[in-house]
C-alpha cells in the first residue's frame, strides 16, 4: 500500500465536524444537558492521511458514538453513527461498514464492560477499531488484544496521532475531564472547581491528579488569564475565559479552558497569535478562542467547555 502524503502534510479540514457547538440559547438545566466528547485524530486511510473525529454523545434519553472521516482536501465527510443504548445489551457489541471514496472501512465495537466515569466517552474495558486494507488504522481502548483478536487485522504502520480533544460537561462548582499529554506517559485526571457565589470573593482551582496546580483568587478581575504549570516534568499551557461564570445567567454561557502542551511563544514572535488557535486581544491583553485553521496539524489540545447548571 502507498503512502501519497507524509504525515505531517495533512492539513487541518477547513470546514470540520459540528464537534462541541453551543447547545441552546435556552438555560441549560439537568434535562436539557447533553454530555460531549470530541477527539480529533490523523491516521492513514486509503493511503491518504485523513482526519478522523469520534464524538460521543449522552444525554438523559440516547448515548452515542459518531465517526467521521474527511476526505484529504477536506471537501467531504463519511459518517458511521452507533446507538450505545443502554437498555439494548446487543448494541453493545457490534459490527458496521461503509465507504470512504471507494474503500470499505470496517468498524468493531464491544462496549458490554465498558466503565464510565460520568463522561460519555468509556474510561476502560472498552475497544473501538476502525479497520482498512486489512489494518487497524484507529483503535480506541484498552482491550487490545481482543480487537486484534476479533478483527483479524494487523496493527498500522504507523499509530495514529490524537491532535485534539474537546468536551461539554456540565456541573454545579466541580468539572473533570482526563487528557494525555504525552502519548508515551499515562492519561491525567483534570477538575476545574470554582466558588463564584457567597461572602467571600470568587476563586477557582484547578487540578492535576488531586494537587492543586492553579489558584485564582479575585476571579472578577480574572476571569481571562492563561498560567503554565508542570505535569511530570512537561511544561502545560493553560488559558481560560470564565466571564459568562460570572456576568451572565447559570446555563446560558460557558466558562471555557485549553490546555496546550510546551512553553509560551516569546513576546517577540508573531504579535497577536498564541497556541491552538488563540489569539491575543492586545487592546486588553485577554485572548479568546478563534476557529482559523492552519496549514499544518497542531499541537495537541484539551478544550474545555464547563456549563454551570443549576
Amino acid at each position: 500500500m502507498s503512502i501519497h502524503h507524509p504525515m505531517r502534510a495533512c492539513s487541518v479540514s477547513a470546514h470540520p465536524p459540528p464537534l462541541a457547538e453551543k447547545i441552546t440559547e435556552d438555560p441549560v438545566t439537568s434535562k436539557t444537558a447533553q454530555s460531549t466528547v470530541s477527539c480529533a485524530y490523523q491516521t492513514n486511510l486509503g493511503g491518504y492521511w485523513r482526519n478522523v473525529t469520534v464524538l460521543w454523545c449522552k444525554n438523559l434519553m440516547n448515548h452515542s458514538l459518531s465517526l467521521m472521516v474527511n476526505s484529504p482536501e477536506g471537501e467531504y465527510i463519511y459518517n458511521c453513527k452507533i446507538d450505545v443504548k443502554p437498555w439494548h445489551f446487543w448494541s453493545k457489541r457490534g459490527y458496521k461498514c461503509f465507504e470512504v471514496e471507494g474503500n470499505q472501512v470496517d468498524v468493531y465495537w464491544d462496549l458490554r464492560a465498558a466503565k464510565f466515569g460520568g463522561s460519555p466517552e468509556p474510561c476502560s474495558d472498552y475497544y473501538v477499531a476502525l479497520v482498512s486494507d486489512e489494518e487497524v488504522v484507529l483503535l480506541l481502548g484498552d482491550l487490545k488484544k481482543k480487537a486484534y483478536k476479533r478483527t483479524k487485522a494487523r496493527p498500522a504502520l504507523v499509530d495514529a496521532i490524537q491532535y485534539y480533544k474537546k468536551e461539554n460537561v456540565f456541573a454545579k462548582k466541580s468539572f473533570s475531564t482526563r487528557a494525555k499529554f504525552d502519548e508515551r506517559k499515562k492519561e491525567h485526571d483534570i477538575v476545574v472547581e470554582s466558588s463564584t457565589t457567597g461572602p467571600k470573593d470568587p476563586e477557582m482551582w484547578i487540578s492535576i491528579d488531586g494537587i492543586v496546580v492553579i489558584h485564582v483568587q479575585n476571579l472578577q478581575w480574572k476571569f481571562r488569564g492563561n498560567q503554565t504549570m508542570l505535569v511530570g516534568k512537561q511544561p502545560v499551557q493553560v488559558f481560560w475565559d470564565v466571564h459568562d461564570w460570572l456576568f451572565n445567567s447559570p446555563g446560558t454561557g460557558h466558562g471555557l479552558f485549553i490546555f496546550e502542551p510546551g512553553v509560551p511563544e516569546a513576546e517577540s514572535d508573531k504579535e497577536g497569535s498564541g497556541p491552538c488557535g488563540f489569539e491575543s486581544d492586545t487592546s486588553t491583553g485577554s485572548r479568546y478562542y478563534s476557529t482559523r485553521s492552519n496549514s499544518t496539524a497542531p499541537d495537541y489540545c484539551l478544550f474545555l467547555y464547563a456549563w454551570k447548571i443549576e
